[in-house]
């Protein structure tokens, strides 16, 4: 059953389609795969993958997953081939064409993420249901299994005691999520990157987190913000959910192979 999409986002979409080069940078958890308490168990619904295996073949679009994972577990989940540009932890790892793009943390960054983890290894062994994970310049702590009571104490000690322990730290806020890292990088810096990388012409940007309202503030004229599920945004267009997503990359796949047909 096919999924009827407002009329703007339909016209947006049909504009996307006729650009020479196009990036297509998606947000991961809660736009291509809805949220699950084991991230590592996240996938994609099927029309979703489906979609975006078919607009990495076609001619002049750049695929790319933005995410707040480490790139390690975005590989896992997204399961995708190569040519799929990927981004982790908010920027700060990426996977482009070049399989040596790594990140690399300077000798005060690393010191910085050896007292994140004692800290806040401290607080994740405290409460229960609350886990870290580990990133490449700092942590997560995650609080979706956790009561709302623990979760909140949970939140103001790790904020309390890494404040008290750290300068320049950066920290976001998520779904049940506190992220702290001793490197600052946004999606929005990410999203403008990939636009330069790939020599987009206009960038299509799907998230539906607080982190990636940095993304929609990078886009400009010509591109489409599209906020997959509720809460406040700066995005010009929502959806429901993934598979809402998923019709709006199917309509800008079947647009997109009309419009730039591939030579045979």
């Amino acid at each position: 059953m096919s999924t009827a999409l407002p009329e703007s986002i339909g016209q947006a979409v049909a504009g996307l389609a006729r650009v020479p080069r196009l990036l297509v940078a998606l947000d991961f958890d809660g736009t291509l795969a809805p949220e699950v308490d084991r991230p590592e168990q996240a996938r994609a619904v099927p029309a979703a993958r489906d979609a975006v295996l078919r607009l990495r073949g076609l001619a002049g679009v750049r695929v790319a997953m933005v995410s707040g994972r480490a790139l390690s577990s975005l590989e896992h989940v997204t399961d995708l081939p190569d040519d799929v540009l990927l981004v982790g932890s908010h920027g700060i790892e990426l996977r482009l064409d070049d399989p040596d793009d790594v990140v690399g943390l300077d000798e005060q960054e690393r010191r910085g993420v050896e007292v994140l983890q004692e800290v806040l290894g401290e607080v994740a062994g405290a409460i229960d249901d609350v886990w870290l994970e580990e990133k490449p310049a700092g942590f997560a702590l995650h609080t979706r299994l956790a009561s709302e009571h623990a979760s909140r104490v949970a939140h103001l000690v790790a904020l309390s005691e890494t404040a008290a322990e750290l300068e320049d730290l950066t920290v976001r806020r998520g779904k049940n999520v506190l992220e702290f890292s001793v490197r600052s990088t946004t999606k929005g810096e990410a999203v403008e990157h990939l636009r330069r990388y790939t020599r987009a012409d206009a960038v299509l940007y799907a998230g539906d987190d607080v982190t990636d309202e940095d993304a929609f503030a990078a886009l400009g004229e010509g591109d489409l913000a599209l906020k997959s599920g509720p809460g406040e945004t700066i995005a010009a267009h929502r959806v429901e959910g993934p598979e809402e997503v998923a019709a709006v990359l199917a309509l800008l796949a079947e647009l997109r192979a009309v419009a730039h047909p591939v030579e045979r």
